[in-house]
């Protein structure tokens, strides 16, 4: 089993930045890709981003390329997500989530934390 607790998010004017942390436990963490998702109010979850095991490849989705990046410390067992240039229409749950590859994490990931809120007023 994967634990995943996210934390950082809150309420945010347009145009600033935040930073979100993910930190997990229970097995080793660099075997394990990454990823965030966003679920925005009524509508369904969304990939954001994924990172690899080694933090060695990213991808992102086009809504946020250029905005938001994706990182991981493996020392730390925390993976990140930089948010620079928030727009309104970030306002979502943000969740992290992990498995064995990239490719599971963007299909259907095993673990999932429990969700921080971020809200971007215009």
């Amino acid at each position: 089993q994967v634990q995943l607790v996210e934390s950082g998010g809150g309420l945010v004017q347009a145009g600033g930045s935040l930073r979100l942390s993910c930190v997990a436990s229970g097995r080793t963490f660099s075997w394990y890709a990454m990823g965030w998702f966003r679920q925005a109010p009524g509508k369904e979850r969304e990939f954001i981003a994924t990172i690899s095991a080694s933090g060695g490849d990213t991808s992102y989705a086009d809504s946020v390329k250029g905005r938001f990046t994706i990182s991981r410390d493996n020392a730390k067992n925390t993976v990140y997500l930089q948010m620079n240039s928030l727009k309104p229409e970030d306002t979502a749950v943000y969740y992290c989530a992990s498995d064995l590859d990239e490719t599971r994490v963007l299909t259907s990931p095993r673990y999932w934390g429990q969700g921080t809120r971020v809200t971007v007023s215009s």
